[in-house]
């Protein structure tokens, strides 16, 4: 190990790009992990969120289109689409220190309406990673139709 040790420096000094490449990758890495942790909601896999609904009963939000909303959509859950989606609406502010999950479709939409809600002053917000197509490929259960 100490023989290693003292050809590293031989070792970056001919290979200047991979040495320069490797710690760009790991402060994103390191980047993206501290931000992860102060983002403000957190992140569930589809066995997380079905805790959470039968743990804590959270107002669950779908931010699907209308049509994929009718076609399946996790039992409860309130549609509300993304072009309606407003934190600062006075019915939501009624739940600001309830637990509220979003998802939508697969996942990237709901992940920005996630920092909304947090930036509104929600305290308990959750986001269902992968969305929708995380909870199907899980083979949990939908249904469809308006609700």
């Amino acid at each position: 190990m100490s023989e290693i040790l003292h050809r590293l420096p031989e070792f970056f000094s001919h290979h200047m790009l991979l040495a320069m490449l490797f710690v760009v990758l790991t402060v994103v890495l390191i980047g993206n992990e501290v931000s992860r942790l102060f983002r403000g909601y957190k992140e569930l896999t589809p066995n997380g969120l079905t805790l959470l609904i039968n743990r804590e009963s959270p107002l669950l939000v779908d931010l699907s289109s209308t049509q994929d909303f009718e076609r399946g959509h996790i039992a409860n859950a309130r549609h509300v689409p993304l072009s309606q989606f407003d934190p600062e609406n006075k019915d939501l502010a009624k739940v600001k220190d309830l637990p509220v999950a979003v998802y939508c479709k697969d996942g990237n939409t709901s992940a920005r309406a996630a920092g909304r809600l947090v930036k509104a002053g929600f305290k308990h917000i959750y986001w269902l990673g992968g969305g929708l197509a995380a909870w199907r490929g899980a083979e949990l259960p939908t249904v469809s139709g308006r609700s």
